[in-house]
């Protein structure tokens, strides 16, 4: 899953992250840290650090041929190594454990996901922004369980997606703060043969925070968190595909997804046009759903550490980023280039004669002194045989019925078909959002 989305979809950076090379990279910024943390606290000679730092380096290719003969992948990457830095490699990993490398690193690397990935939810923001912005006095049909209800404006719908995307940006600033810690602890976390100052100085030089109470791991309480956060932020973004998809039904064609020229939609209809991006977000919201699952699986290890977590971090956590920041990308794209029919939002709005107006025609009813009661019966009765009729048109219904005549001027019922009766606060909302 991870290769081929970095393969064919995702930024090089993103999918850089997550390669082996990168990956061991970390690892070494993490063994040289500690170094130089020993080095500052006179454990271990400067100038051996200097050897390590101009001469460590590794083979991604000769470490995964170690791997295969040793079966463990620290000591792996620490055996090539010391290939390229010699004797001053014996002060490389001094009193460390392998979670102290692995998770600290991982904590680089999730850190490096999260800063592409919030970069691309500041891109969904504006986007959104500014089409809601556009599209502030766009009236259209708002609707309840799929029916037609009231009338809203499309630039209202869309500010209530600007104030989720806003949410979730918060979420993962703080989250940001949840993932940067490290530790460098030794065996069981007891710091028996390597002093928290030296892990509170390595850290310091790789931009975390000490864990506050490590085990032999980081507690996957933390990663949890990403997943969880990751997961909440693409089903935002599936929330906005759904709404998308309905709304470009062909009975329905009030929005509609950018057609290129030279796409086609089937192999077998040439008129079809189909919403894909929106399928294919949907689709991929319910992947980082299923991983986050996974995460909250990782939380209860065997005592101080096992590692049943680790295979399937090595699964969730690029597959997870990888799709998030695809996911967000396709959203920015899907929303600055997406297609809007204003006429088809009015005439929706107005089929069967302005049905969508009843409860306006109900309230001013009541307001000229008639039982609520008895005007809900009246109202309801024009509008079911408007919407039961070909060719019902609501409006007209009222208009005749004496009932409602002889309580109501035309010019009271006219007052109760216009829409921005419904959109006089909204400002009120745009304002808050700076839209």
């Amino acid at each position: 899953m991870a290769r081929t989305l970095i393969e064919r979809y995702t930024l090089p950076e993103m999918g850089n992250i997550w390669t082996d090379s990168y990956r061991f990279q970390t690892w070494l910024q993490v063994e040289i840290a500690v170094c130089e943390a020993q080095a500052d606290l006179g454990y271990i000679p400067a100038e051996a650090v200097k050897e390590i730092k101009a001469k460590a380096n590794f083979d991604v290719k000769r470490v995964l041929e170690i791997e295969a003969e040793v079966r463990h992948d620290v000591i792996a990457f620490l055996t090539n190594v010391n290939e390229y830095v010699g004797d001053a490699g014996r002060y490389i990993h001094l009193g460390m454990t392998s979670s102290d490398v692995l998770d600290t690193a991982l904590s680089l690397q999730m850190l490096a996901s999260l800063d592409l990935i919030i970069q691309k939810q500041e891109e969904l923001v504006a986007a959104i922004r500014e089409r809601a912005r556009e599209h502030r006095y766009t009236v259209m049909i708002g609707r309840s369980h799929g029916i037609h209800a009231e009338p809203i404006t499309f630039g209202f719908k869309l500010a209530g997606w600007l104030a989720e995307v806003i949410r979730n940006q918060e979420r993962l600033h703080t989250l940001r703060k949840t993932i940067a810690v490290g530790q460098i602890s030794g065996a069981v976390g007891t710091y028996a043969n390597i002093e928290p100052r030296v892990e509170a100085l390595a850290c310091e030089k790789l931009g975390l925070q000490p864990d506050t109470a490590s085990t032999q791991v980081i507690s996957r309480d933390r990663h949890a968190d990403f997943l969880q956060q990751l997961a909440l932020t693409t089903a935002s973004l599936e929330r906005f595909a759904v709404e998308i998809r309905n709304l470009q039904r062909t009975d329905v064609l009030e929005v509609e997804e950018f057609f290129s020229k030279g796409q086609k939609g089937s192999s077998a209809m040439p008129h079809k046009r189909n919403p894909i991006r929106s399928e294919r977000l949907t689709g991929m919201a319910r992947i980082v759903r299923g991983n986050a699952v996974a995460a909250l699986e990782n939380v209860a290890l065997w005592h101080e550490r096992d590692i049943s977590h680790s295979s399937v971090e090595r699964v969730i956590l690029p597959d997870s980023c990888i799709l998030t920041h695809f996911m967000l990308k396709e959203a920015v794209n899907l929303v600055k280039n997406l297609l809007v029919y204003p006429e088809n939002m009015a005439q929706n709005m107005n089929c069967y004669g302005g049905v969508v107006f009843s409860q306006r025609v109900l309230l001013t009813l009541v307001e000229k002194g008639m039982n609520r009661e008895e005007a809900y019966q009246i109202v309801q009765q024009s509008a079911h045989t408007a919407w039961n009729t070909k060719d019902g048109n609501f409006h007209n219904l009222i208009a005749k019925d004496s009932r409602i005549t002889d309580k109501l001027s035309s010019s009271e019922i006219e007052a109760c078909f216009d829409p921005q009766h419904h959109l006089q606060h909204l400002d009120k909302v745009y304002q808050k959002l700076g839209i």
